[in-house]
C-alpha cells in the first residue's frame, strides 16, 4: 500500500498480485483507487474456481483488468496488458 502512494505520478503502471488481500482488504482497494496510474491484478491460480469465498475481488473492481490462472505467464500478460492497453 505505501509503496503503490509512494511511486504515484513517477510510474507508468504496476502488476499487482494482492493475494490473501484480494478479498479482504479495504486499505488495498482504496490504495489503487487513489493512485494516478493503471493497475493490473494478476493470479498465478483461477480464483474463481477455488474456495466460495474467493469469488468476490475487493481489489478487481478498482483495477483496469485482471488476469488469472495462467500460472507464471500471470506476470507477462499482466505486463503485455499494461502495455499495450495503456500506452
Amino acid at each position: 500500500i505505501s509503496l503503490l502512494h509512494e511511486f504515484n505520478n513517477t510510474i507508468d503502471g504496476v502488476v499487482l498480485n494482492p493475494g490473501g488481500l484480494t478479498h479482504r482488504s479495504v486499505a488495498l482497494s482504496d490504495a489503487v483507487k487513489a493512485v494516478d496510474f493503471p493497475v493490473v491484478e494478476v493470479h498465478m491460480s483461477h480464483v474463481l474456481a477455488r474456495e466460495h469465498y474467493r469469488k468476490r475481488s475487493l481489489v478487481s473492481a478498482v483495477c483496469g483488468g485482471t488476469i488469472s490462472g495462467f500460472g507464471m505467464d500471470s506476470y507477462k500478460l499482466g505486463v503485455q496488458a499494461l502495455l499495450f492497453n495503456w500506452q
